[in-house]
């Protein structure tokens, strides 16, 4: 980078200023004034757009662009998500999973169950596609457990996070192992053996902690949405509820052994790959649910069809506040946060591991994606990081993804799905996804250099 332009302007004291103050706007405007996120979201981008010196135009232009992205990369995952959901619970599915579960592990166990299902679904899949798989799973098990819903949620919510961060072929660490030319293999492994602490500490001991001290209740309308049932249809066995909510997970697993061990020009390749896109691979679990658990079930077809529409209705408010999200998002990065960012890490004089971490937390606050913050990082750690030993770079390239994970707030789509889905208020998301997502942020950090002391 050009000496010239890490000079710390006035323009970069102004842009973190007007970040901040966006943010507080926000929290105040759905605080305070209990205005809807979405428009509170969207004063606050106006709020940081011309305060940083765009124009007002070029501010929509970057808030419409956000939204239609993060809503075309999310918004039908998350439509195709609620039918599933929607189907697994009328049809009995989720009711039956959830049985065997509570059979496996009751009591103080059940959260490590949870936990440990959460990251075999994880494993594959995008948090976005992992929660709107397990939100019905997390509601019928809180219901049948008598256990409160977070001591249920918290361990779920970890597992999944915890491998999206940590463990390729999530694209966060996917994307930093080939920017820092780390080897795949090694640093899947140590990625295993850093989440694993992190999903525990996040996970049953912080869900068993909050869920003594926060009571919450599923929202009403998605509540009723996962748990209802069709008495009378046939309930269906445990095998086939577990492959219809498994079909994305052996689709994507798929994809990811197309991409790894095939010639990706061959057929067969081509076509794993075509159904492991996460759209694809949950439309066909939809469809895969309509025929499979609701005709197959005994449910007429009007009563599916029903089921299929009256699912799409309670996630309204959560598309426009993801997309809101999204549309801050851009507008930070068009006025140019990154950059701002860059200059403070270029001039950073620290161990490896903890400027990786440190840069990733930095970006991820100012910018809110997950994606950003490891692409920046990686970009700006890969020329200084060049030749280091293999287990180096793998380390370097995990804390990136703990550091871009690190206390996720109301820039960050995945806090408003988290809020939406279970109903709670603001300061009670920080509590069950924010602080969730430092704890598995401080874990990750603490685990690379821990192993980077004995490696």
């Amino acid at each position: 980078m050009d000496p010239a332009a890490l000079a710390w302007v006035a323009h970069d004291t102004r842009l973190i200023s007007c970040c901040l103050a966006a943010i507080l706007a926000i929290v105040l405007l759905i605080g305070v004034t209990r205005l809807p996120p979405f428009l509170s979201i969207l004063i606050g981008t106006f709020i940081a757009g011309l305060g940083a010196g765009l124009p007002a135009e070029a501010v929509a232009k970057a808030f419409s662009k956000g939204a239609g992205g993060i809503l075309g990369e999310a918004g039908i995952i998350i439509a195709l998500g609620s039918m599933l959901g929607a189907l697994m619970a009328e049809s009995g599915a989720a009711d039956r999973i959830a049985s065997t579960l509570l059979g496996l592990g009751k009591g103080r166990s059940l959260p490590w169950v949870m936990a440990l299902v959460a990251m075999v679904i994880g494993l594959p899949l995008f948090f976005e596609v992992g929660l709107v798989l397990m939100v019905p799973i997390i509601f019928v098990m809180a219901q049948r457990s008598g256990q409160p819903l977070l001591r249920i949620a918290i361990p779920a919510l970890a597992g999944m996070t915890t491998l999206h961060a940590l463990l390729p072929p999530h694209p966060g660490p996917l994307i930093a192992v080939g920017a820092l030319h780390a080897d795949l293999g090694l640093t899947m492994l140590l990625g295993l053996a850093i989440a694993s602490p992190a999903v525990i500490l996040a996970g049953p001991l912080y869900g068993g902690w909050l869920s003594r001290r926060m009571t919450i209740q599923p929202p009403a309308e998605l509540g009723e949405l996962f748990s209802a049932r069709d008495q009378h249809a046939r309930q269906p066995g445990f095998g086939l509820s577990l492959l219809v909510i498994l079909l994305p997970v052996l689709l994507m697993l798929g994809s990811t052994f197309a991409k790894v061990a095939l010639d990706p020009h061959s057929g067969l390749a081509e076509g794993l790959k075509f159904l492991g896109e996460p759209l694809i691979a949950l439309g066909l679990a939809v469809l895969a649910a309509t025929v499979l658990l609701g005709w197959g079930s005994g449910m007429p077809r009007e009563r599916v069809g029903g089921v299929l529409r009256k699912s799409l209705a309670p996630i309204a408010a959560l598309l426009l506040t993801i997309g809101a999200g999204g549309g801050l998002k851009q507008t930070l990065l068009d006025a140019g946060v990154s950059h701002t960012v860059a200059k403070v890490a270029e001039g950073a004089h620290l161990p490896y591991i903890l400027l990786a971490w440190l840069i990733a937390v930095a970006l991820r606050q100012a910018t809110g994606s997950a994606t950003v913050a490891t692409t920046t990082t990686a970009g700006i750690l890969a020329p200084v990081v060049a030749g280091l030993a293999g287990p180096q770079a793998s380390l370097i390239a995990l804390a990136i993804g703990a550091g871009s994970v690190f206390f996720c707030h109301v820039n960050d789509a995945g806090f408003w799905m988290v809020r939406e889905y279970f109903g709670l208020e603001l300061k009670q998301t920080l509590w069950v996804w924010s602080v969730l997502q430092t704890l598995v942020s401080v874990t990750g950090l603490a685990g690379t250099l821990l192993l980077s002391l004995w490696l």
